[in-house]
């Protein structure tokens, strides 16, 4: 083999990744939502991509749309890999669940590395816009069946989807962070006669909201402090 020619093989020759099939899915599910593409173009490309085995075969599909012919924006950092296999275990850190009912998870909670949603004929709310985000990549697998799940996650995070409708409907807005380190949501799963949406809630930043915490924390500090100093007087005047 000649190594030489190998390594300087183009960029369309690169094997494709499970993260470039996402990206160009994510790009041909905005096309299918302006009209550029119908319901059937659509799914006609979605399973080419999941075909495809390089970079140029998965651009072939978007050759015809706006996003082939846009250049990455200034200060875009490129969302990790999706985890590989494995990578992130199978059992849930935490289920939400809504069977005739409604169920919410919002506030002040550890967000872990696996979430697990499922409506029934119910509607279930998961805000993550004050979370506490342990790991950088977050799965959460929502199912719909009868049901309305809502996700909302921070404005500066990244959020990605993988999934469908079966006579429903399964909609995440694809969103990019410029921080390397922000923490990236995946949505997958599936809408049965039912509702899944993904969005960011604007105004809510991971970082603003560290910020709020340090400063609780730092007031909290500067009282126990005062009551120290307070203490070492009274005692240093005896």
């Amino acid at each position: 083999m000649d190594l030489q020619k190998h390594t300087e093989a183009p960029v369309s020759e690169l094997r494709a990744s499970d993260a470039d099939r996402d990206r160009i899915a994510d790009l041909l599910r905005e096309a299918l939502a302006e009209g550029r593409l119908t319901a059937d173009e659509h799914a006609e490309r979605v399973d080419g991509v999941l075909h495809a085995k390089t970079v140029g075969e998965l651009e072939a599909f978007i050759r015809d749309l706006p996003a082939a012919h846009q250049g990455a924006a200034p200060g875009y950092t490129p969302v990790p890999p999706r985890p590989a296999p494995g990578a992130i275990p199978h059992e849930a850190d935490a289920n939400v669940v809504a069977v005739f009912s409604s169920a919410v998870r919002r506030g002040r909670w550890r967000a872990g590395r696996r979430l697990h949603a499922y409506s029934v004929f119910g509607s279930v709310e998961i805000d993550l816009s004050e979370a506490i985000f342990e790991y950088q990549q977050v799965v959460i697998k929502a199912v719909s069946v009868f049901g309305d799940v809502q996700i909302r996650v921070p404005e500066n995070v990244s959020l990605r989807g993988t999934g469908g409708g079966v006579l429903g409907n399964f909609e995440v807005d694809t969103l990019d962070s410029v921080e390397s380190d922000a923490p990236v949501v995946y949505v997958d799963g599936w809408a049965v006669l039912g509702n899944v949406e993904a969005r960011p809630r604007r105004g809510k930043r991971v970082a603003d909201i560290l910020e709020r915490v340090q400063s609780k924390v730092d007031r909290k500090l500067e009282r126990v402090q005062d009551k120290v100093d307070r203490k070492m007087r009274r005692h240093l005047g005896h």
